[in-house]
Order: C-alpha cells, then structure tokens, then sequence
C-alpha cells in the first residue's frame, strides 16, 4: 500500500510542476484528470482511502481513555479520567502524534468522507471500465460505512455528507438524526455486499481488504451499539433481534476459534488464522512499535509513554480464578474476596484464568526469558529491576501490557520492525456479541453457551446454569472485559450500556509489592494510584470549538458540552 501511494503522490506532484510531462488543460486539474484516466492510479486513489481505519497500535492507546490502565499525564487522554475534557482541547490533544487514542477522529473522518464521495462522483461519470471496478465501489461504500459508525458512536448523530465540497465552499453543515445516519451506514452496506466477495482468509494477499463477512461485522457492532440502553432508552427487542441476527450470519462456517490466545495476537501478519474477519496487516516496510511503546525499561522501551499504558489492578480484578468462580464478589456495593474462588490475596496471580497471563506481565512473570522483579524492599533500599523505582517507564502500578507483544523467537529492540496485524473484527467478538443480544432476547442458555465457548479456548470452566438474570449480565460484561481487553472495545462498552457514570468515577489501582528484607517474602497491597471524574456529558465527546465555529453556528455541539 505505501509503495502505490508513493507513486500516486509522485505523479501528482510531476503532473502539476511539469507543462511539458502533460499538456492538459486546465492547470489545477491536470493531476486530478490523470488519476481519473489510469487504472492504476484511481487503484493507487483507492487503495489509499483504507488509510480512515486507525489501527490501535500507537504512543496513546485508547486503552489510556478507559479503566484498563493507569493514565498518569495529566493531558490527552489523562483529560478523560480527570474530567478535564473541554471543546477546546479536545482536538489539540487527540490529534498530537501517538495515534490520538483513535478517539477524536472528527476530522480525519470527514477528509476521507470526502475524498471517497469524489472517488464514487468519479467512478459514476467515468467513462474508463476495468474488471474489479464494481468490487472498488463496494469496497469505498464500505469504507465510508465505516467511518460514519466511527462518528456517531464518538459524537451521537452526525452530518451526512453527501457532496464534494471544495476549500472556498460554505461550511453550513447540521446534524441528521441518529435514525438518518444509522440508515445512511445501512444503506452503503447493503449496496456494498453484492459486489464484494464473502471472505478472505488472513493469509490470502488480499485479506485486509472489505468482504461481504467484513460489511456484516460491521452490522453486527453497529446493530449491537444502537440495540444497548444508550442508543435505545427504551429497550426495543426489535433491535435487539437484528443485533442477533446480524452477529448468526457471521456463524457461516468461514472461522473458528484460534487455537492460542496467546499468539492469537502476535503472529506476522499474514500468518494462517481462521479467527480473523477482517485487520490491518502491517509488513517489514511499514512496520509498527507496539512492543517498544508498551514493554518497560527491561527493554529499552518506554513503557507506554513514561509508564501511562500499565495495566490496572481494576482489570486484573476481574479475571476469573481457573476454577470459574470470579476472584471477587460484590455485597451491599462493597467488592470482597469471594471464598468459594479460593483467590488468596497474598498470592495474588496463582491459579488465574490463562487470559491472564497472555495479557499481563505481573511480578514473577517469565517473559523472553527473563523474570520480571516488580517488588520493594521493606526497608526502601534496594527494589526489582521492573519496579517504578528503577525507572520512570516501568509503570508505576507494577503491571506491564503483554497481549500483542512478541513472542520469545522475535526480538525486543527498537530496530525490529512489528508486523503483527492490528485486529478490528474476529470471531471472538462475535461470538460475544451474539450471546449479549440473546441474553437481551430472554435467551440466557444461548447467552450462555457462546461464552462458553469462547471460555473453552483457554481451559476455563463453561458459565454454570445457576447464573441467571443480572448476575449473567455481570459476567457477560466482565466476559467481555477479559477476552477483548486492549482492543478498543472497553470506552464504547461502557458508555453503551450507559454503566459510566459508575465505572469510570471509580479510581484505578496498581498493586504495591512489598519483599521482606529478612526473610524474602512479598506481601501484596492494592494502591490508590487516580481518582477519576466522570460526567454525564461525557457519554461522547464534544466536536471541537474551531469545528463548530466553522459552521456558522448550523452545526450544534454535543449535547452537555
């Protein structure tokens, strides 16, 4: 893709300098006239246009926005967890390089809003005519389905763009309904499905790329989100049904669970893996730093920017205990050790559901054959080489992110180029999805049976028929919490179900391990690391004040804000 790109920009720059490259008139169009005359490059345009899905794998995880992890900068998505977030800032900090946690993606949005709706305007009054061209259009529709669901999940209803506007137009635009956008995305989608083939497996060279199942993905999150008690106050079953059936047509056989959780998200990117719906593949040339953005000082990395991506205690509460029965229970509001689990708070990472250890890297663990020393000496003296003693990028909660991270036959260094594909659609997720809508259909044994199953690709115990009704509801979020952890599902899921304001007010812990100097025993203590201000206003973000400014007063900013 960055090779095609290149050429496509070269030619535009030649074609605009040089009268004597080509001789057309007028001179401002002559670039734009070139590109909509050759395949090659309306496929170099098009191939381009794949550049509005955001992969997660950068500096500002989005996971800095959510309770997966203790966010120390007071900044960019530290705005977030200190309710500090304004419609002045919002586009400042979101847009600063590392990726911007894929949050404010306003104006990227709308660029490449544009520059496919000039795509289709072009391909419907050219004259050119190639073989896939019918396959570009679907893919371009599908493209900027997607990139409407990216906006109204982030903003509530959105403008629907319709036409190519040039930089002297007007910029008057108002908000549609969320009824009008969810129709607009529904709409590209079922134009784009005829055209496209049903799948590509994640070793065919074009895997990354829309297919049928890949446009159903998409529906079935779409249907999921506008289905839940943020979208759908008054709890429509209707919904709910097309949110089922839209995640059942994508149980066609065409995937099946990876066999590894583990390597499940650390394989190269076109490595054989049936889970896989639809990612964004990455290559030696245009690699990625996932591992030295997230991994501590050990490494030479930087441990999620200055120790802000380490996992939280509050995450590594809700993993299971291997038996099946969650580590903690909560009485009267109050979350306690719940005994039947046997979790020993003294012995704190022993007999964990195996997610666990694929995820984190806690004291004790063993990872690219060292073993991480996360621990404080009672007397304050001496501490592991992991611990936040030893350096600022080992993070301070004592928890290291090791879900996407490379495994043992792939080094660690900052001249290693990472190509393991950052995943946006799975079966996994699917799966979760279907037994969410049917538990909401009254179907809790279905509900039931598909996190199971997802529970049963590591070894844990299926979800027993005695838990019914809220307390299945609790362990279908927390199922949800553990198995798609780090994945961008986290800020969305619990704005979705209209569960922030408790969840996101709640503070983020880190674990404090204390190693006796007399007689080498650790003692482990939960510590307050940040207390959290959540608003109700914060459900979604606001659109930035130069944004709203631009409008002329015709666009209303998000409501609260």
């Amino acid at each position: 893709m960055k090779k095609i790109f290149i050429l496509f920009a070269t030619v535009l720059f030649l074609a605009s300098c040089s009268d004597d490259i080509l001789d057309i008139s007028p001179k401002d169009r002559i670039a734009e006239d070139a590109v909509w005359a050759d395949e090659d490059l309306i496929k170099a345009y098009h191939t381009e246009l794949y550049n509005v899905i955001p992969h997660g794998f950068n500096v500002q995880m989005q996971s800095k926005a959510t309770d997966e992890v203790y966010a120390t900068m007071s900044w960019g998505p530290g705005t977030i967890a200190q309710g500090t977030l304004t419609p002045d800032n919002v586009n400042d900090f979101f847009a600063t390089w590392g990726g911007g946690c894929n949050l404010y993606v306003w104006d990227n949005a709308y660029e490449y809003i544009r520059k496919i709706n000039v795509f289709m305007d072009q391909m419907a009054a050219s004259e050119i005519d190639f073989e896939d061209k019918a396959m570009l259009i679907a893919e371009a529709r599908f493209l900027r389905a997607y990139a409407y669901f990216m906006l109204i999940v982030r903003f509530d209803a959105v403008p629907i763009v319709d036409d190519v506007y040039e930089l002297t137009s007007e910029f008057n635009f108002s908000r549609n309904t969320m009824d009008e956008c969810v129709q607009y995305i529904e709409d590209d989608l079922s134009a784009a499905i005829p055209d496209l083939p049903e799948h590509y497996s994640a070793s065919d060279s074009n895997f990354g790329r829309a297919t049928q199942d890949v446009c159903q993905a998409l529906l079935s999150r779409l249907y999921l989100y506008m289905a839940s008690p943020l979208f759908n106050p008054s709890n429509d079953q209707q919904k709910w049904q097309k949110a089922a059936d839209a995640a059942a047509a994508l149980l066609n056989g065409n995937y099946s669970l990876f066999s590894d959780y583990t390597t499940l998200f650390n394989q190269p990117s076109g490595s054989a893996n049936s889970e896989l719906i639809f990612a964004r593949n990455f290559s030696t040339t245009n690699s990625h730093s996932v591992a030295m953005n997230n991994l501590g000082r050990r490494w030479g990395a930087y441990g999620g920017w200055w120790a802000s991506n380490g996992p939280s205690q509050n995450l590594v509460d809700d993993y299971d205990m291997l038996n099946g029965e969650p580590a903690f229970v909560e009485v009267d509001g109050v979350k306690t050790v719940n005994t039947a689990s046997g979790y020993d708070p003294q012995d704190p990472y022993t007999d964990r559901d195996p997610r666990f250890d694929a995820t984190i890297i806690h004291d004790g663990t063993l990872y690219h054959g060292a073993v991480h020393e996360m621990w404080v000496a009672s007397d304050g003296n001496s501490w592991g080489y992991d611990s936040y003693k030893q350096s600022s990028d080992n993070p301070r909660g004592n928890y290291i992110l090791k879900k996407f991270m490379p495994g043992d036959d792939i080094e660690i260094s900052w001249q290693t180029p990472y190509t393991n594909p950052w995943i946006i659609f799975r079966l996994g997720e699917i799966y979760l999805n279907y037994a969410e809508a049917m538990f909401e259909l009254g179907h809790e044994d279905v509900c039931r049976e598909y996190m199971s199953m997802v529970r049963a690709r590591v070894g844990m115990p299926e979800i027993p028929e005695s838990v019914t009704g809220e307390d299945l509801r609790t362990r279908l979020y927390k199922e949800r919490r553990v198995e798609l952890a780090f994945e961008e599902h986290r800020y969305f899921d619990v704005r979705r179900w209209n569960v922030a304001l408790d969840t996101e007010n709640d503070p983020i812990y880190g674990m404090d391990i204390i190693k006796d100097v007399d007689t080498g025993e650790k003692s482990y203590s939960p510590v307050l690391l940040l207390e959290r201000h959540f608003y109700e206003k914060m459900y979604f973000l606001p659109v930035g004040t130069d944004e709203i400014k631009k409008n002329n007063g015709s666009l209303e900013q998000t409501t609260g804000w």
